[in-house]
This record gives structure tokens, sequence and C-alpha cells, in this order.
């Protein structure tokens, strides 16, 4: 785990899965489809800001380490100008321009993975900022060596740590599983030949796959795509294209995750850690027994959400059972007019704009000032992601648009991020970003009150129904999807305790789990086995996937309460925003009555769910 809350290239990663189009110009009439300006972080790779920005964090942190170093406990008990919070100011300053320069590198690399000239950049960016940032590694380690009494006291006297008090309780958290000074830093310069290797690794080894597809060759979006299309012919005829691909490059994959398993083993048993999911539970800011409520609901809920529903699409699709390449198939009530870029953008802005036009007004910036990566590029970084680099600039955010319903979805549940992230960049760059399970907050709330807007405008029957049966298909691949991946995970880590794992064993594992939460109206055929391989956040983020259950089930709670709230919602919940990484979930959710330590909380939050499949049962009689 990071003891230092850093901007991190981890938070690049896939967010929200999108489908692909082939390269180049975009299928249909979607309009012209935006690309990202980076320029308001740097003009290229050569930039001569650039190049002095390295230059001087570098002097600039080692500097920094010369002059507090071993002198923490003394500022903490001094105060005002040679005070603790004076050490903190400069921290953050520092994380700031660090923030701001693998941000860069790390866009422009998801730009195009496939450019050795990008990965090579992003790759010495990497090791230079690490190289550089080490000379921070102390200030956390040293501060959590000073007693409490003496930080409590310097919070209580001195206005400038008094400003950093969310972010020093933080990291007290962190105390119990730090380490040696000499082994952190041990920790941290390998962190480039270690686990961000192997996540390299991965990254260009999916972004180089190809996919056959009756002698067409694709990369993975434009495949996975394929899955949605209306053609049962050609869904089946892409999952067997990725049944090859993945079976052909399993041993890769397999070795990535073992690897990366047991890295985070021995990271685990070094630090103290009880449970294998802990690390990120601690970094998250939630308790364990709230995670454990969670997955706990949801899995005594599949019988009535995914095999429910499941059973039901079956019938709606003439079938008995349907094949898993059959789950995301439209109904035939869908509509497979594509979407236009202008017209996901005023549906979106438009739903934003009638909950507070204050939310659209943010959201607008990202159309506006090219803040959005819309179109498919060979090597660019699937799925779709918002990043909010470092809070003098502002969010970046990919997709990869197709003109699918699903995409302005995505769109909408990426612009939730970016107005989050605009909003607690208020907090600096220490404070202000949250944890993974408050992060998917905005960005869901974004998604239900487009779905919502859209669906009231909606007086067709056909295709009323074919939005129901859309929401429910996203709700339960975010809620149910999401805690069958967590438990897949849990089951991984657990047994590569015991030894390294086959690929037989570990497709073993995946099928367990998917027969379990998906149920009887889905046939797992021979191929599916393969299929854990492609799913990033396993690699990247290790736990990552409750907290997108951990949202939606949320969500589904804070709209109800906005549902029937008179006033007053729209400002509590900027405020919920504004906030950042300032406040534990607790804290947060108190001002809209709700309890996430509740297990009742989650029952609540999959009713919805439920009531939605409830409504399309009647839509059926």
């Amino acid at each position: 785990m990071p003891l230092l809350p850093r901007l991190s290239t981890t938070s690049l990663r896939a967010c929200h899965a999108a489908a692909q189009a082939p390269a180049g110009k975009a299928e249909g009439d979607l309009g012209d489809l935006p690309e990202w300006d980076l320029t308001d972080l740097y003009a290229a790779m050569d930039a001569p800001e650039l190049t002095r920005d390295i230059e001087q964090s570098s002097s600039g942190c080692t500097e920094f380490e010369k002059r507090w170093k071993g002198d923490l406990e003394t500022a903490a008990k001094s105060g005002g100008e040679n005070g603790l919070g004076t050490a903190l100011r400069q921290y953050e300053a520092l994380e700031e321009i660090l923030g701001r320069i693998v941000s860069f590198a790390g866009l422009t690399y998801f730009s195009n993975t496939g450019d050795p000239a990008r990965a090579k950049f992003f790759g010495d960016i990497q090791s230079k900022i690490t190289d550089i940032s080490s000379h921070l590694l102390f200030f956390a380690l040293e501060i959590n060596r000073i007693d409490d009494k003496i930080v409590d006291a310097a919070i209580e006297n001195d206005q400038a740590t008094a400003h950093y008090k969310p972010w020093l309780v933080d990291l007290r958290k962190d105390k119990p599983y730090q380490l040696e000074d000499r082994i952190e830093k041990l920790f941290h310069e390998k962190s480039v030949t270690g686990h961000g290797a192997w996540n390299r690794l991965f990254d260009e080894t999916m972004a180089a796959l190809r996919f056959d597809i009756d002698g067409e060759e694709m990369t993975l979006e434009p495949t996975l795509n394929k899955l949605q299309s209306a053609d049962g012919d050609e869904r089946r005829s892409a999952a067997e294209a990725l049944t090859r691909t993945f079976g052909e490059n399993i041993r890769t994959f397999t070795l990535i995750t073992n690897t990366l398993a047991k890295d985070k083993e021995i990271s685990d048993r070094w630090r103290g850690f009880d449970d294998i999911a802990d690390s990120r539970h601690l970094a998250n800011r939630v308790e364990r027994e709230v995670v454990d409520a969670l997955s706990d609901a949801v899995s005594e809920a599949y019988p009535r959400l995914s095999h429910r529903y499941y059973l039901m699409k079956a019938k709606w699709l003439g079938m008995d059972q349907m094949d898993y390449w059959d789950r995301n198939a439209p109904l035939p009530e869908t509509p497979q007019t594509l979407i236009s870029w202008e017209t996901a953008r005023e549906t979106v802005l438009s739903a934003y704009g009638d909950f507070d036009p204050q939310m659209a007004d943010i959201a607008g910036r990202f159309f506006d000032r090219n803040w959005i990566d819309a179109p498919v590029r060979a090597g660019k970084a699937p799925g779709a992601f918002s990043h909010p680099t470092v809070p003098s600039a502002h969010p970046y955010v990919l997709l990869n648009y197709l003109g699918k319903p699903r995409d302005v979805m995505t769109l909408a549940h990426e612009l939730g991020h970016g107005v989050h992230q605009v909003l607690a960049g208020e907090q600096g760059a220490l404070m202000a970003p949250t944890p993974l399970t408050l992060a998917e907050t905005a960005s869901v709330f974004g998604e239900m009150l487009t779905f919502r807007a859209l669906l009231d405008r909606t007086t067709d029957p056909k295709e009323r129904k074919a939005m129901l049966a859309q929401k429910v298909e996203d709700m339960i691949n975010t809620v149910v999807r999401q805690i069958a991946f967590y438990q897949f995970e849990r089951k991984v880590h657990t047994a590569r305790r015991e030894g390294e794992l086959t690929s037989e064993k570990i497709g073993e594992l995946w099928i367990s789990i998917q027969k379990e939460s998906l149920g009887p109206a889905i046939r797992i055929s021979s191929g599916y086995d393969t299929f854990w391989a492609y799913i990033p956040h396993f690699i990247h983020s290790p736990f990552y996937v409750y907290a997108y259950a951990f949202g939606d089930c949320l969500v589904n709670s804070l709209y109800a309460v906005y549902q029937n709230a008179e006033e007053g919602f729209q400002e509590r919940y900027f405020d919920m925003l504004r906030a950042g990484g300032t406040k534990h979930h607790s804290e947060l959710l108190a001002p809209f009555n709700l309890d996430a330590s509740d297990p009742s909380f989650w029952s609540r939050g999959l009713s919805m769910i439920e009531g939605l499949i409830d409504e399309l049962e009647a839509l059926d009689a």
C-alpha cells in the first residue's frame, strides 16, 4: 500500500467498460468526435516547461528532505514559520508538480500505448518520478512516528497545520502498517521494476492482441462490442475469436496474475495485514465489516436480481437458455439507430442541468475546452476513465464512443467523475483525492440522472421496456458482476498463497463464481474460462471492483432521498462532492440520514434494482 497518498497513474486505468469502433472515422453518422488537448499540462513530450519542472521538482524534493528530515517533531512543537504546517504546504506543492508530470506522461501514453516513443517516455517518466519522490518518502513515515498528542496539539494550536487535519488523521490510520524507512524506500524504488512493470506488460500485451472475426482482425474493444450485436451469429463469432486469442496468450496473463498476487502477498505480509483485501479497505477508508455486509447482501440477492432477470431475458429472446455471449444482447425492441456525439452531449448536459445548472456548467467545460478524447485510435487504451490530474489543472476524460445507448451512459458516468474531481480540487493536491468507494458516487449518480431523464421522455411501451432492460443490465453489471469479480479475486489471492496457480485452476475459480452469480439461464460453455484475463482492474488495482457496487447501491439510496427531498438536496450533494477526501463515508452520508454500516442500507439499495425488474415484468404481462 502506498503510505504517501500521492496522485498515481493507477487512477488512469479503465474505469467503466465502454465500446470501441474500428480505428479511423467513427461508424455511422456520429459527427466529429473530440480529441483532448493536453497543452494545459504540457505542450509536448519535449516541452521545455516539462524539462524545467522535472529539474525543479528534483532539486526541490532534495532540498525538502535536507530541510525537514529529522526535524518534524520539533516543527510540530514550534508552529509558525518553522512549523509542521509550513512543511505540509511545501510538501503539497511538490506533490502538485509531480502529479502534473506523471499525469501528462500517463495520458500521453494511454492515448496510444502502441507507440514505442510514448511507451519509452512513460517508462522514463515513471522511473524519474520514482527516484525524485524517494526524497519525500520520509515525510509521512516520520510524521507517523511523532507522538499523537504532539500532532493533536499542533493541529489545535497552529492554523497552518490545522488546515491539513483530515490528511493527518487519514495518514495516522496507516501507522500500524508502515515499515522502517529503508524498507519503505526499497519498496518504493522497486515498484518500477516490480508491479509497475507487470502492469505495463499487461497494458501493452492487451493493446497488441488481435481477434480474427471472419477474416477481419480487430482489437479488443471492437470485438467485445460485437457481444452487444443484434445478430446472434455475430455474437457467437466474437466470443469464439475472444476465446481463441485469450487462449493463445493465457500463459502470459497467468504469469502476470501469479506474479502480482505474490507481490501483493509479500507486501501484505511485511505490513501485517490480516485479510487479503485489508490494504484496499484501508486505502478506501472503509471498514472490512461494511464491505463484507455489501458482498453478503449482493450474493444473497443473486436469485432475485441476475438469476431472475436473465430468465426473463432468455424468454424475450426466444431461448430456454442463453449462451454466455448472449448476456448483453439487445432486446428485439431496442432501437438500433446510432446516437450522434452532439445528441449524446445534449442528453447528458440536459439531464445534469435539470438537476442543477451548476452541474451542467462544469460538465460543459469538458466539451467546450477539449478535455475529452472520444474516438478510437490504434493502440488507444480500452474502456473509459476520468483522470483528475492536479488541482491547478483539470480532469481529462477518455472514452471510446460508438454511438450506442450504453456509450451515452458511459459519457454520463465519466462526466460525473469529472464534476466531482473539479469540485474536490478545491481541497488541494493532498486532500482532493477521494477513496474509490466514494469516487463512484458522482459517476453513478450522473448515470442515474441521465437514465431517469430519458425514461421520463419515453412514452412508447416498447422503447420503455428496452430502456428499463438496459438499465437493469447495467446495474447488474455494476453490482452483481463486480461483487462476483471481488469474490473471484478473493479466491485467486487466497489460493495463490498456497502456491502458483495454473491457467486451468484460475479458469475453474472464474467459472465457479460466474455460474453462481449469473444463474441457470446462462449456459457457460467451453472457452469462457479464459475471460478473466482481460479485466484490467484485477491487474492494476486488486479488489478495486467492489467500489462500483458500493457506489451503485449508495446512489440508489441517495437518489431515493433526492426524489423525496423538498429542497436543499442539491446543496448538500455539492457539499459532499467538494469535500473530496476530507471526510469519512459516515460523515458524508449523515446529512442524508444514510448509514453504510447498517446492513439494511445495502438491502435498500438493491431493492431499487429489484423494483425495476418488477416494472419490466409488469410491462411483459
